[in-house]
């Protein structure tokens, strides 16, 4: 088996798309590149879900061709403001505020509609001569001259390398025998899109209420997507309501600043949980985006930091083809997981971190981190430094993170 056959991308949503163009632009046609994922034959996404995409990936996004299809549907992210409150407060100061530049006329995020860019993504794949397969990867055989992969509709294929893109329950990822260390959060997070009365002129809020944070995400026109966390039992109550019930409890935490506000499709909550796996790579085989870790959603990084696996892997796949590596070698593999492990571990570290102390009763802790917070707002620099943070924009960036294509 030629050591530069066809790479098999298992999962077609964000991470499995963007690297499949990604390879695809920096490959040429002369290396097939296939994406199998059973949700492929669901055309448009029902996806009811949102996202903020940080400016590092939006640069990504223009680098493969996709962001234009998009950009209409897509609100920046203009100014956040950070509250620090409990529920019965009757006002939430502001202990933090972000204006939304990382340069001139570049926001930091913007928020879009999961379904708008995952359908974008499919149509420039197919346009590109992605190979789209509407079914699973049932199984493989690796060694080290290549890797047998067959798909669940029987079909076979001779590859190099094997992506698992398949999400945080992982079939390629178990298949392996590649172990995760996390845990479950006693939490859930509610996802609902909610218009309103009044403009949110894009600003973003997030409220650090004692069960979590409850975040208002602006999109376009007169809506917001909501992510709200609560503790498991709470979330589920919640989600249970009728809808005058539920409209009683996101009042209260949502308030009257934008007007009236009404749910405008049905709450659902989903169980939070952290993981890393141990190994971000197996034999002619690599992990990215949920398949390889999950953070709690506190900071906004899920989707980013899986962005971040692709952008890199597709930087060491295509360097590894213009040298005449073999592209699925170890030594190649090995690049991609130095790259990204400590990064992701870090981001980890940090969310954990952040959710233990924002998600709590203590006033103690919460005096500690007002006085922080009020410290980061009055300190330019080092509020700079978490906008760049937040934006993707420190570390070893990958060229595709700066825009730049492969």
């Amino acid at each position: 088996m030629s050591a530069q056959g066809s790479i098999v991308i298992g999962g077609g949503a964000f991470a499995g798309l963007a690297l499949a163009l990604a390879l695809r632009q920096g490959l040429g046609p002369e290396i097939p590149v296939i994406v199998a994922d059973p949700a492929l034959s669901t055309r448009p996404s029902r996806d009811p879900r949102a996202t903020a995409i940080v400016a590092a990936c939006r640069r990504l996004f223009e680098a493969i061709g996709a962001w234009d299809d998009v950009r209409g549907e897509a609100q920046p992210i203009l100014d956040m403001v950070v509250t620090d409150s409990k529920l019965e407060d009757a006002t939430r100061p502001v202990f933090l505020n972000f204006a939304g530049d990382v340069a001139p006329g570049e926001p930091f995020a913007h928020m879009i509609e999961n379904r708008r860019l995952i359908d974008a993504l499919v149509v420039r794949a197919e346009a590109a001569g992605v190979e789209l397969r509407a079914t699973t990867v049932a199984t493989y055989d690796a060694s080290p001259g290549g890797i047998d992969v067959t798909l669940g509709d029987g079909s076979k294929v001779a590859a190099s390398l094997l992506i698992a893109a398949d999400g945080a329950k992982s079939r390629l990822r178990e298949r392996a025998g590649i172990v995760t260390h996390g845990w479950e959060y006693d939490q859930s997070g509610i996802v609902v899109t909610v218009g309103h009365e009044r403009d949110h002129e894009g600003r973003a809020e997030e409220h650090f209420l004692p069960a979590g944070p409850f975040a208002i995400l602006p999109l376009t026109g007169k809506r917001s997507s909501l992510v709200w966390t609560e503790r498991r039992s709470e979330a589920a109550r919640i989600v249970a309501l009728s809808e005058e019930e539920f409209h009683g409890e996101l009042e209260q935490r949502f308030g009257l600043h934008l007007g009236e506000v009404k749910p405008l499709d049905k709450p659902r909550a989903f169980p939070l949980s952290y993981f890393v796996a141990r190994s971000f790579i197996a034999e002619r085989l690599a992990l990215v985006g949920d398949s390889a870790h999950v953070i709690h959603p506190i900071a906004g990084q899920g989707l980013n930091m899986g962005l971040k696996d692709v952008a890199a892997l597709a930087e060491v796949v295509v360097d590894a083809a213009r040298l005449g590596m073999d592209l699925g070698g170890a030594d190649v593999l090995e690049r991609y997981q130095r790259w990204r492990r400590f990064d992701t571990m870090a981001m980890g570290v940090a969310t954990n971190s952040l959710n233990f102390l924002f998600s709590n009763q203590s006033s103690l802790l919460r005096t500690v981190r007002d006085i922080g917070l009020g410290i980061v707002d009055r300190a330019p620099p080092l509020k700079n430094l978490f906008i760049r943070q937040a934006a993707g924009l420190t570390g070893e960036i990958p060229k595709l993170l700066k825009g730049e294509a492969l």
